[in-house]
């Protein structure tokens, strides 16, 4: 699976941002749909998940009523709905896909595919 991450930008706080994961390659309703991002100097952290069909999501605290992930898989495609970022949230956002059963799709280990990542700046 190719995964292509898009939707990056300057944000002020308080904003929105929505992240596009397009995915090609494989049958893309056979993969979790995982989102992550590495802010500067720090490791990557787990943002979100949703799994095959769209019927359930999990997120991090820290983004937990804030962000809303969703997928179309007619159009291969995840997404990220960012709303009342934070300075705190600039970081590179990265997609991801996984097939792994029995995992909860926490860890980066859960995943075979990584997108580039796209970077996302809120400021102050």
């Amino acid at each position: 699976v190719q995964l292509q991450a898009s939707g990056g930008g300057l944000v002020q706080a308080g904003g929105s941002l929505r992240l596009s994961c397009a995915a090609s390659g494989r049958t893309f309703s056979d993969y979790v749909m995982g989102w992550f991002r590495q802010a500067p100097g720090k490791e990557r952290e787990f943002v979100g998940v949703i799994y095959w069909s769209g019927a359930t999501v999990d997120y991090a605290d820290s983004v937990k009523g804030r962000f809303t992930i969703s997928r179309d898989n007619a159009k291969n495609t995840a997404y990220l709905q960012m709303n009342s970022l934070k300075p705190e949230d600039t970081a590179v956002y990265y997609c991801a896909a996984g097939s792994r059963p029995g995992s909860y799709y926490r860890r980066e280990s859960d995943y075979d595919y990584w997108g580039q990542g796209t970077l996302v700046t809120v400021s102050s």
